[in-house]
């Protein structure tokens, strides 16, 4: 017999289980939380540590244990204090690929009451340079590509992997000897203490940095667990018998994402299992490694399943391994879950919703009840209110639409820097999301369409308007609009809308934004309309009206 959802969460929160909650003042009121999460990511690294000797991160051939990862990290925290004057508060910035260094690095910063700053890896120069600057980062650590662009950019310099420009230092260099007694330093944090700063496209076309909490970073791979346990609980099944099967990642997805780090690199050192890290995506890659490291969970984005399954050599590796299917970041094209079904049956599918602002995830669907609301985004986590508000922010009933917004412990403290922006999105502790959602009367959420104007992909999110920005610099753009062009893979790709001046050429316009913006960002289509762009009276332009006559939909 199907275990109800009610019967779930008591027996999973009550008193004295794992998942016991209680209520904590935060953003103007209180909220629930995870009683028995870290408090701190100094108290997740600390018992991280009695892994001991289990693989915690693989590489290519390189594997490093929990223990391994440990005395790296407290070794880099303690040369950041004393030898590069790091301090509480500040900013500690990492650009590079998923190395092993990412994970270190990142647990350095943390141990050491920095701000880890995770800039996004496919950023062009100029982009990077922004972090770094609005972020006022005193030490970045990057791989040697990244290193060749920012060497002048002004912050204390540490490489890995790649050529040590003059005036850096190598990581293996500030590392030096890794002692087997080293200790984390000597610092005092509290759960509101501000731990991280991932940049998030604005629809203004400037980056914002979204400041996230200890108790954020706390409670998100309690949050991942829940979401986990509940679907074995649903299905009857022994909750104790699946926390005690160990689990080891593919992560297919950036590190400097909160899908990558919260929602499977931070959860994995949480429940001590084991995270396989890719120089770069590949579905044949994948197989390969799913066979060699024994994967138990692939997570990523939609479009990283599809591709999975889309590989002619599916059928040539050993995937037996394979029990679940995570993905979220994106809509999932309606023909996934029936893929996964018909060329990997028994495996177990998810789809998830979270932002960077909520810390990764917030709401989750899985096993029966994916299968039976695949259209869904399924139901919040116990310590996570959603509610679906009118533009005024009152909350409409069941089954009308309105904007999504959300109250919890994973909810971040606001926007670096930029009190007006932290207003607009955070009202009265709810977090609007802008996203348009309906709710069924099982408390199940829906998203209709994006308030918010952007293009979400492979998982990657594009805002038109910075495009758009991109675009009105071209001589020959007199007016422009961007939008989605649904693709099976991807679930979009970026299109763009334009009224010339003068002659240019779709290849002379792409040229011209690769110089500006990231290769993900440039339309990969354009359509050129010899009238005015339709506008509504506010002079905002008309998209839906737009998208019906390029693409009939």
């Amino acid at each position: 017999m199907t275990v109800t959802h009610d019967q779930v969460q008591a027996q999973l929160t009550g008193p004295g289980q794992l998942f016991e909650m209680e209520e904590v003042p935060g953003h103007g009121g209180t909220v629930r939380t995870w009683k028995h999460a870290p408090v701190h990511f100094r108290a997740l690294l600390e018992i991280s540590r009695f892994h001991g000797d289990k693989v915690f991160l693989a590489y290519e051939d390189e594997h490093i244990t929990y223990e391994e990862h440990f005395r790296r990290a407290a070794t880099l925290a303690r040369r950041l204090v004393e030898e590069y004057g790091v301090g509480k508060g500040d900013r500690v910035a990492i650009a590079m690929r998923n190395y092993p260094e990412w994970v270190i690095s990142f647990s350095a910063a943390l141990a050491a009451g920095a701000i880890a700053v995770p800039l996004n890896a496919w950023w062009t120069q100029q982009e990077l340079e922004f972090g770094l600057s609005d972020s006022g980062a005193k030490v970045l650590i990057a791989d040697g590509e990244r290193a060749a662009k920012l060497a002048a950019s002004g912050p204390a310099l540490i490489v890995t992997r790649g050529e040590v420009p003059e005036g850096a230092r190598g990581f293996q260099d500030v590392l030096g000897e890794v002692a087997a007694d080293v200790t984390l330093p000597d610092v005092e944090l509290s759960p509101d203490d501000p731990a991280t700063i991932f940049y998030t496209s604005g629809t203004t076309g400037v980056p914002k940095g979204a400041l996230g909490s200890h108790r954020n970073l706390g409670q998100s791979p309690m949050t991942v667990a829940y979401s986990m346990l509940r679907a074995v609980v649903r299905a009857g099944k022994d909750p104790g018998e699946a926390a005690g099967q160990r689990r080891v990642t593919l992560l297919t997805v950036p590190l400097f994402h909160v899908t990558g780090c919260f929602a499977v690199m931070t959860t994995t050192m949480f429940s001590g299992g084991g995270l396989v890290l890719m120089y770069k995506w590949d579905a044949g890659r994948a197989l390969e490694l799913i066979e060699r490291e024994k994967v138990t969970v692939f997570s990523g984005v939609p479009t990283n399943v599809w591709q999975l399954l889309s590989h002619p050599d599916l059928d040539k590796h050993d995937v037996s391994s394979l029990a679940s299917l995570g993905y979220g970041g994106a809509p999932a094209p309606p023909k996934l879950l029936e893929r996964i079904t018909e060329q990997l049956p028994s495996r177990a599918p998810s789809n998830g919703y979270g932002m960077t602002e909520t810390t990764a995830l917030a709401i989750n669907n899985s096993g029966s009840d994916y299968l039976a609301k695949p259209d869904s985004i399924g139901l919040p986590m116990p310590v996570v209110d959603v509610k679906i508000a009118d533009p005024m922010g009152q909350e409409l009933p069941a089954g009308e639409v309105g904007e999504l917004c959300m109250r919890g412990p994973n909810v971040i403290l606001g926007y670096w820097n930029r009190p007006a922006a932290t207003a607009e999105t955070i009202v009265g502790g709810w977090l609007h999301t802008g996203d348009l959602a309906r709710m069924d009367e099982e408390g199940f959420v829906y998203i209709v369409d994006r308030a918010k104007d952007m293009v979400i992909r492979g998982g990657e999110n594009v805002y038109c308007a910075e495009v758009e920005a991109a675009l009105f610099e071209h001589p020959a753009v007199d007016d422009a609009a961007v939008i989605g062009i649904p693709h099976d893979e991807l679930g979009e790709e970026v299109g763009a809308v334009v009224r010339l001046k003068s002659a240019a050429t779709p290849e002379e316009l792409q040229a011209f934004l690769r110089e500006r913006i990231a290769a993900f960002k440039v339309p990969v289509r354009f359509w050129v309309r010899e009238a005015e762009l339709p506008r509504n009276p506010g002079g905002k332009i008309l998209k839906t009206h737009l998208r019906k006559e390029v693409l009939g939909a």
